[in-house]
């Protein structure tokens, strides 16, 4: 016999307050139509901008913070979903549409439906002056080096090296943009 589904909750998601947030820095821009979950646990640092109708979620769970560093760019309709943690370093660009999560559910996990398996929480972070392509996803645990550039469309399912170009879905390594690291030349 099937169990009884459970009614759905809220997650808060709500018009963003400024005043709401862990910390706004100096010079911040933050578009209309922007939503927030646990605004205490988003924490934007000096000049960031975040474009229109972005979804910023915070998790009510120690880790579930999300740190956007200095002079960052999140493009309009983003998720930023924080419930195992996000760090975006200083200039970082997000293009449009980009999806990043830090959940899933365990698919090998004894659950007859996926919905009822247990959560995997594991921290995404993306490194200075690193630049993430429009409609990208960034799935759980992955890093993305600094200066490194994900392409368009791609799916990130494993970490980034400095300074690497990847495309596709799964992203793989396309090229770096130098020959050796800035400094090592």
């Amino acid at each position: 016999m099937d169990e009884p589904i459970r009614p759905p909750r809220s997650h808060g998601t709500r018009p963003l307050v400024l005043e709401e947030l862990g910390a706004v820095g100096e010079g911040c821009v933050v578009e209309h139509g922007v939503l927030v979950a646990h605004p205490e646990r988003i924490f934007l640092d000096r000049a960031v901008y975040v474009g229109p109708m972005t979804i910023l979620e915070g998790y009510h769970l120690e880790d579930g913070t999300l740190h956007v560093g200095e002079g960052c760019w999140i493009g309009p309709q983003c998720f930023l979903h924080a419930a195992g943690g996000i760090r975006i370093g200083p200039r970082v660009g997000i293009g449009p549409q980009v999806c990043i999560l830090t959940s899933a559910h365990q698919v090998d996990a004894e659950a007859e439906r996926l919905l009822d398996a247990p959560l995997r929480r594991a921290p995404v972070t993306i490194e200075e002056g690193a630049d993430v392509g429009a409609r990208s996803v960034l799935l759980p645990g992955v890093t993305v080096g600094r200066g490194a550039q994900v392409g368009a469309g791609s799916v990130v399912t494993r970490d980034v090296p400095p300074y690497a170009v990847v495309v596709g879905v799964p992203a793989r390594v396309l090229r770096h943009r130098w020959e050796s690291v800035p400094g090592e030349r």
